[in-house]
């Protein structure tokens, strides 16, 4: 069974570098810029996952309950991992995953 820790505090995005604030509805737990995330949680909110890599957005999907859902591939490990987007997310950057024209590379260490 799931269990959901609320675990909602601003970041700095480690692949982009733009500070992220929190999201005040729910726990944050990727970029608003570039989408990225980390494989931080086993469950929502826990920060217990020992791989720490880098999630990446390789598809969205609409959901006519939730909206946007991301879904993610890790660069270490390969797990795939499906998201929800936030309200502030860059919606350019959801249509280039959509449109499969999104790179990673574009958003590097953009600050």
């Amino acid at each position: 069974m799931k269990q959901f820790e609320k675990n909602d505090n601003s970041f700095v995005c480690v692949w982009c570098k733009k500070r992220v604030p929190e999201l005040k509805y729910s726990s944050r737990d990727h970029c608003t810029h570039c989408l990225a995330s980390l494989h931080i949680d086993v469950n929502p909110g826990d920060r217990a996952n020992e791989c720490c890599g880098i999630l990446f957005p390789i598809d969205v999907t609409i959901s006519g309950k939730k909206g946007y859902i991301i879904q993610y591939k890790c660069s270490k490990c390969g797990k795939l991992h499906n998201n929800k987007s936030a309200q502030d997310d860059e919606f350019s950057t959801i249509l280039k995953v959509m449109n499969k024209t999104y790179s990673p590379l574009d958003y590097k260490n953009e600050k």
